[in-house]
């Protein structure tokens, strides 16, 4: 385990206490400050003014003696060996310039040996001081302490925010060694969410084992859940309340309880949706194979009280169909891509899913990201770098400015000419953010919808040795046009009728049936005025 790198005594044998280090640091210091009387030999020439007193070498070489200085020391060192190795370099060092002084000629002058001494005496405190310093060793050291310090670690090591959200990192640590309990696991996972709060960022938090475990499968493109899919509701006022179901996997555990898309989630093990992030609720629905969550469902006019159990399920993150419009000509045939996470299957999904549609003789796409929680980084760059063939996707910043730039270079293109309409809603967030900005920004398609979410960070995840993990915040990422979206989210070009559906077969029926109230015009949808 990495320690300070302040000196520390060579044994702990040898090593006097604290108490008897209190006392030789006052030894110390009467020793090298202890008044003299002044000394003055014959023929010594003083020339003091207000700014300066200085003595000539014949002066030095009769005053007193560097060897006064060098004998208290070296009983000083006798009665503790402990600190010969930190305080023999300086003691001799400073010893050996003041002997060179006194041999160098009479032409030269020097400082008085009442300022060397003040000099030698500084160094020697100062010396002391550090060694009186000692990090707290491995061995003294819980498990529990060192599971503290590998996740301060982390956080120290890949935060993006090299300011702490204004504290200082270093003497948090301390602190919370020194006062927060860690003697049972659960105290230390306490200590750690406790310490992570202090950087009041939301995105940055930790995972107890099941939930690291999880989240990895989860990107995998599997996951251990209901197998439910949620965003955000839409409110008769337009603003969210409470978690919408959005699809329901097929033969998984909600699926089989009769839970449908569109209907809203009360409540999670008794805990109130109204106000819960999406993030949370997700993280609520997932846990361990076999492990049991309540759920309050409302669909339609009803309320049902389930208990589903959690079991792994495949997430296939794409889904796709051909829209024909009766009467549009260019426009007749449009391929529509439901987005809904970014896990490792994500991009090429994307690619089988256009060829599909191009084999329909599509000839237009929309790519619905609403709801869309993001996921892996990479995948969302490879899929804007599928509808782009160049131009920057995004820019990757630091507290220092931009880090990193990503672009298209048009290797990955295999669709950068087709007209194409993004959807986003509230529910479209992170990787989603990027891809939705990057193709906006970047005049490859029409935006529709209503603000995203605005989450403007990127974040890695770091094991912990127990099976645990951190989620750190490590950059945060402006839009090609330098936007910060952060807390503000992609604003889109244009709104989508309040009642819009969320699902392909809605999709399809409102540009087909040109009375619906979620009607958009099939020959204006792709124009950009």
């Amino acid at each position: 385990m990495a320690t300070c790198s302040r000196p520390r005594f060579v044994s702990a044998s040898a090593s006097p206490s604290r108490v008897s280090l209190r006392r030789l640091h006052t030894v110390a210091v009467v020793s090298i400050w202890e008044p003299r009387p002044p000394l003055r030999a014959a023929g010594c020439c003083f020339s003091q003014t207000k700014h300066c007193c200085m003595r000539s070498t014949k002066c030095l070489a009769s005053g007193p003696s560097a060897s006064i200085l060098k004998r208290p020391i070296k009983r000083l060192l006798s009665r503790y060996s402990s600190l010969i190795i930190i305080l023999r370099g300086n003691l001799d060092r400073c010893y050996n310039a003041v002997t060179s002084m006194r041999q160098d000629g009479a032409s030269k002058h020097f400082m008085s040996v009442g300022f060397g001494r003040m000099v030698l005496g500084m160094v020697l405190v100062m010396s002391i001081s550090a060694a009186t310093y000692t990090a707290p060793s491995s061995s003294a050291l819980t498990e529990e302490n060192l599971l503290f310090l590998e996740a301060w670690r982390a956080v120290d090591r890949a935060y993006y925010d090299k300011s702490f959200n204004g504290q200082s990192w270093f003497r948090y640590r301390e602190n919370a060694l020194r006062i927060e309990p860690m003697n049972t696991r659960e105290e230390t996972y306490a200590a750690i969410k406790k310490m992570l709060s202090t950087l009041d960022d939301p995105f940055t938090r930790f995972l107890e084992p099941e939930k690291l475990k999880s989240l990895r499968s989860g990107t995998q493109g599997t996951l251990t859940g209901v197998g439910l899919s949620i965003g955000y509701p839409m409110a008769l006022n337009g603003s969210p309340a409470g978690v919408a179901v959005m699809t329901a996997t097929p033969g998984g555990p909600a699926e089989k309880a009769g839970i449908l898309p569109g209907d809203i989630i009360l409540a999670i093990d008794n805990r109130s949706t109204e106000d819960m992030d999406i993030y949370d609720a997700a993280q609520r629905l997932q846990g361990p194979e076999g492990s049991s969550v309540d759920l309050s469902i409302r669909s339609g006019a009803n309320t049902m009280h389930v208990v589903l159990k959690r079991q792994t399920v495949t997430l296939n993150p794409v889904r796709s169909r051909m829209c024909e419009i009766p009467g549009a000509k260019d426009s007749s045939k449009i391929g529509y891509i439901k987005l809904t996470t970014f896990n490792q299957n994500a991009a090429e999904s994307v690619k089988e899913a256009i060829k599909t549609l191009r084999d329909n003789n599509v000839k237009s796409f929309v790519l619905d990201l609403r709801n869309n929680s993001g996921g892996l980084f990479p995948e969302g760059i490879e899929i804007a770098k599928i509808w782009m063939d160049k131009g920057v996707i995004v820019y990757i910043c630091d507290s220092q400015g931009v880090r990193d730039i990503y672009e298209a270079d048009g290797a990955d293109t295999i669709a950068a000419s087709e007209p194409l309409v993004v959807l986003v809603n509230k529910g479209t967030a992170s990787a989603s953010e990027i891809l939705a900005g990057a193709l906006k920004d970047n005049k490859r398609a029409v935006v529709y919808g209503e603000p995203t979410y605005g989450k403007g960070k990127i974040q890695s995840v770091f094991a912990l040795s127990d099976g645990s993990g951190l989620a750190v915040t490590v950059a945060r990422y402006e839009t090609p046009a330098h936007t910060d979206i952060d807390k503000v989210g992609v604003i889109p070009d244009r709104p989508l009728p309040s009642s819009f559906p969320s699902d392909e077969d809605g999709f399809c029926s409102c540009l087909r049936d040109s009375t619906s109230p979620c009607n958009l015009n099939a020959a204006q949808l792709f124009a950009r005025s």
